[in-house]
């Protein structure tokens, strides 16, 4: 009898697809270069020069692995067993070196001579301005300008590693609009250019590319937790808007007996504008390139969002996050900003790490499920830390 192929090498299929969801939904002239990055990436991914490349500079540059932490402090508040996966020592602060240093490999080994890239919160923007400055190219970020106030800090890092941060003025003035004027940016020079998207979204291969480039996060925090404890997490959760560190830590965890938490932001509530919990009150759709759950406003056109985290206020969400939802293998938790706030206090005072607001809301999470769980274990994927977000609450949400 055939051996069934593991699950990351049966998703996505040819066509991009995770069971419904996925897919390429893009424009003729679209469709070269981005098959283009799809053979380049299928080759590269089995090629010991690139893998082997990828892995010292993991090792040496960004300071992989990062470390696995049982936040000891925390645990006790709750009555119950807290570790986190501190993708905040990452260089850069963040999960997104892990794609970016890799999407920047392969557009030099394309020849390309330029990077251009979305952001929200402005860490896939530090991230890839870091791995632009690191391989000697051109970068351009566009960014809106709601969250080019809100995070002013990482404008200014990406300033000063040399890219150019294009101010988006369109509609809402966030992620959305950030993502759409950097397609149109990329379209106009396709040939010296690479569209280097931030999570894992947008048309194929991208949802599985950087799935993959992510997934080290998930092997190392699997190899580092059994270490530890002799033993798997009883659950693994993390933030989600596109869904990039999710996917990540989810990655490794699959085919095991794991509880996978994804957890979407609920804002300041349950209407349109409110909130940007996609997969919680969406629908199926297709934006930017892409068939997935999003919000759609009564015309079937992306609805506005709303988070207090720039990074989670995306109005759909990763194609294989709608695809594991749909088959029960993720759940889904909410939290909304003022929890997200209390986390990020919480967990700054108790243990002395300062975490992003979007991966508060995974803290705050498992701290409620930790008090009704005493007994679990519970793995968090500590996707960022909060040094961009501490002017914003600060000024909105001051000290006692």
């Amino acid at each position: 009898m055939q051996k069934q192929k593991p699950y990351l090498e049966s998703f996505p299929d040819n066509n991009g697809y995770f069971g419904k969801f996925g897919g390429s939904y893009i424009p003729p002239s679209l469709v070269e270069p981005f098959n283009e990055i799809n053979e380049a990436y299928n080759k590269l991914s089995k090629d010991f020069n690139f893998l082997n490349e990828l892995k010292t500079i993991r090792k040496y540059y960004q300071g992989r692995p990062t470390p696995l932490y049982f936040a000891k402090n925390l645990s006790t508040k709750v009555d119950g067993n807290i570790y986190l996966k501190r993708e905040d020592l990452n260089h850069t602060g963040a999960h997104k070196l892990n794609h970016c240093m890799a999407e920047a490999l392969l557009a030099k080994y394309l020849g390309k001579k330029k990077l251009i890239a979305e952001t929200g919160a402005g860490q896939h923007g530090v991230a890839l301005a870091t791995a632009a400055a690191y391989f000697g190219l051109e970068c351009e970020i566009h960014m809106g300008e709601v969250d080019i106030k809100k995070e002013h800090p990482n404008v200014v890092k990406m300033k000063i590693l040399g890219a150019k941060v294009v101010p988006v003025t369109k509609g809402l003035k966030t992620l959305k609009e950030a993502v759409d004027s950097a397609f149109e940016s990329y379209l106009s020079d396709t040939k010296n250019s690479m569209f280097a998207i931030g999570s894992v979204v947008g048309p194929h291969p991208f949802p599985k590319m950087i799935r993959d480039f992510q997934s080290v996060i998930g092997f190392e925090a699997k190899e580092q937790f059994f270490e530890m404890t002799g033993k798997l997490p009883d659950m693994v959760t993390a933030c989600v808007g596109g869904g990039s560190n999710a996917m990540g830590i989810f990655s490794a965890f699959i085919e095991d007996s794991v509880e996978l938490y994804a957890i979407e932001p609920a804002g300041k509530g349950d209407k349109i504008g409110e909130h940007s919990a996609s997969i919680t009150y969406g629908k199926e759709g297709i934006m930017h390139g892409f068939n997935s759950i999003m919000l759609a406003d009564e015309n079937g056109e992306p609805a506005p969002v709303h988070s207090i985290a720039s990074g989670i206020d995306y109005p759909s969400v990763g194609p294989e996050h709608a695809y594991l939802n749909s088959i029960g293998r993720t759940k889904i938790g909410l939290c909304t900003d003022n929890e997200a706030v209390e986390a990020f206090y919480t967990l700054s005072r108790l243990e002395g790490i300062i975490p992003a607001l979007e991966s508060s809301h995974a803290i705050a999470f498992a701290m409620k499920y930790a008090k009704e769980h005493k007994e679990k274990s519970i793995l968090v994927n500590l996707s960022g830390r909060g040094d961009k977000d501490i002017d914003f609450v600060i000024e909105n949400f001051p000290i006692d």
